[in-house]
């Protein structure tokens, strides 16, 4: 089911074609100035350089063609050439009725479906969530959820980061601090029972004490080389299965997971696979092995590494570190195993990577290796990168003190927030508490969520929590009331319908202003859509919800609704009624759930 443009661009193309001009001209696009008309072609300047013509008279010709086209209320010309068209209300009912009655809102389906996987979230083990992977779960799940719902097969990844250096780190400073969990991997390296002081101070570890011992034990290795041969001793150790390590480490895996799906659960993100990379350490060895085979593999200063630059490459790119020269596997090993595991698991056409910007580079150099081994075509694999969500400093988001602020603490000081301004809109008071909780949850996660979404992934931008968490403007709030305000109103229609006052929805049939920019906006999701899912940015729609909530604000203040003629009133509860259902599943695209009332 095409909209509008789409369906006007084609016949205003087939015209550009008709008269000799290439049929591209003949492009439609939302209007400048939708005082003036709907849509616009600016095509018959560009036809008239190519064709030695003028271009009103090339404009006129087409306009000729498109006359008595009963979707048409008007063609004009406006100034050299441009064409403006303003649709007709019979059409725009149509097209209104149409989205109504169809189960996706008006969006279509992509043509040729792929088997997608979406690599987001990118948490590490022993490692609480903090800002910094904010980005990759608000973005990576919207594209997961944009992808699968236009129709492709998608998988979400988590892909842990629990197999590289910073374990062999965490398993000697987790074993210095603690003389009972040292003398627990000596016993179990030696086959004997360990101690039951041994385990439960193994049991008592927690993630606090992760946060405290890592970034201290990362901070020596930078400055002591011993320790950081230790480390990668260790995770040399680890990657053998050497029982001890192997037991802590698990005990590592544990105690993160169980923080990490309550930060995940709390920003409504959800995987489909908790995958991490340790779960294709089996492939490593095979994997170095076919390198070697296949003649890409390179010695290197005791190091294995495979060379990745190419001709005309504008930039050295550094080779590949396959394995180290204590033998261990590489972040980059792990993450080209992993390319090899899900061609052998799932065989996807399209692996999608939404991580940091800086890790550009990296992407790059694993991505080259891998179309060098055979383990994807070119093009299969993706990296989309994001900016930084900054302070008002323009600096990378941090607490009052200069630290990184953890994602928890981050989501409960936006829930307070969310609270907070509840309460000074007079909202949800007279709600249950535990109502009144789960509400604030939506406000919170709609206003991290959208803040973040409304802008082009690439981009950094500002964290303003008052700004965003304001039931007014551009803001998830915002969006959130304009959905409840809809879903007040459809249930006092369904009430009076109730008792045979006949408020029901019924044919639209379009006739003010407001009516029109609503049917007009309802018709725009399907292009909005389709961008965010070809460009692999939720911005568009996120732009699309904001645009639909205020089209709606208009015609409820300009378009009585229940105290209009029954025909009326019927057509604009369809309007309204399909404005919620295209407005919720935006939002739910965006990863936003919106509560029934406050």
């Amino acid at each position: 089911m095409s909209d509008l443009k789409r369906a006007l661009g084609e016949t205003v193309e087939a015209a550009f074609a008709a008269i000799g001009a290439p049929s591209e001209l003949g492009r439609v696009t939302a209007s400048d100035r939708p005082d003036l008309a709907d849509f616009q072609c600016n095509g018959a300047l560009a036809a008239a350089k190519r064709l030695g013509r003028n271009p009103r008279e090339i404009a006129t010709a087409v306009v000729e063609r498109l006359s008595g086209d009963p979707r048409l209320a008007s063609v004009e010309i406006a100034g050299p050439g441009f064409i403006n068209l303003r649709v007709s209300d019979a059409a725009l009912s149509q097209r209104a009725d149409a989205i109504a009655a169809d189960d996706q809102a008006g969006a279509e389906t992509v043509g040729q479906p792929r088997r997608v996987i979406v690599d987001y979230g990118g948490p590490n083990v022993a490692k609480e969530m903090h800002v910094g992977h904010l980005r990759a779960s608000i973005i990576g799940e919207s594209i997961k959820r944009i992808y699968r719902f236009r129709g492709d097969e998608v998988i979400g990844d988590a892909h842990f980061g629990d197999w590289g250096f910073q374990m062999g780190l965490l398993i000697g400073a987790v074993t210095d601090a603690h003389p009972a969990i040292a003398a627990l991997v000596e016993d179990i390296d030696a086959g004997r029972e360990p101690t039951n002081a041994g385990q439960e101070a193994l049991l008592a570890l927690t993630l606090d004490d992760f946060g405290e011992l890592y970034p201290a034990a990362a901070g020596r290795a930078k400055t002591d080389p011993a320790y950081r041969d230790r480390a990668r001793k260790l995770t040399a150790d680890l990657q053998a299965h050497r029982p001890g390590c192997y037991r802590l480490w698990e005990r590592f895996r544990e105690v993160t997971r169980v923080a990490l799906e309550r930060d995940f659960h709390a920003l409504g993100v959800d995987f489909d696979w908790w995958k991490g990379e340790s779960d294709v350490d089996h492939l490593i060895e095979p994997m170095v092995a076919e390198l070697d085979a296949k003649g890409l593999l390179v010695d290197d200063q005791g190091a294995r590494i495979v060379r990745v630059a190419r001709q005309g490459d504008k930039r050295d790119l550094p080779p590949l570190l396959v394995v180290s020269s204590e033998g261990s596997a590489m972040y980059g090993t792990t993450d080209l195993a992993t390319i090899l595991d899900r061609k052998q698991t799932f065989d996807p056409d399209l692996v999608i990577y939404c991580v940091d910007q800086r890790q550009a580079d990296h992407f790059e150099i694993v991505f080259r290796a891998a179309y060098q081994a055979g383990y994807a075509a070119e093009g299969q694999l993706e990296h989309i990168g994001f900016g930084t969500m900054n302070g008002t400093d323009g600096k990378p988001f941090k607490t009052r003190e200069g630290g990184v602020l953890k994602l928890n603490d981050l989501i409960e000081m936006t829930r307070g927030k969310a609270r907070e301004r509840l309460h000074e809109a007079g909202l949800g008071e007279s709600l249950p508490a535990e109502e009144f909780e789960a509400i604030a949850g939506k406000v919170a996660v709609a206003a991290l969520k959208f803040a973040d979404l409304q802008n082009f992934r690439g981009t950094s931008y500002v964290f303003d929590l008052d700004r965003f968490s304001s039931f007014e403007g551009k803001t998830g709030p915002y969006l959130l009331y304009q959905a409840v305000r809809v879903k007040s109103l459809l249930r006092r229609a369904a009430e009076e319908s109730k008792n045979g006052e006949g408020a029901e929805p019924g044919p639209v049939a379009i006739a003010e202003p407001a009516e029109r920019d609503l049917a007009l906006t309802l018709d725009a999701f399907d292009a909005a859509l389709a961008e965010a899912y070809d460009k692999k940015a939720p911005n568009a729609l996120a732009e699309h919800a904001y645009r639909l909530s205020q089209a709606f604000s208009k015609f409820y203040a300009a378009c009585p609704i229940m105290s209009a003629a029954p025909a009326v009133r019927a057509s604009r509860l369809t309007l309204a009624s399909t404005a919620l259902r295209q407005l919720e599943l935006a939002l739910d695209l965006l990863g936003i759930a919106t509560p029934e009332r406050m």
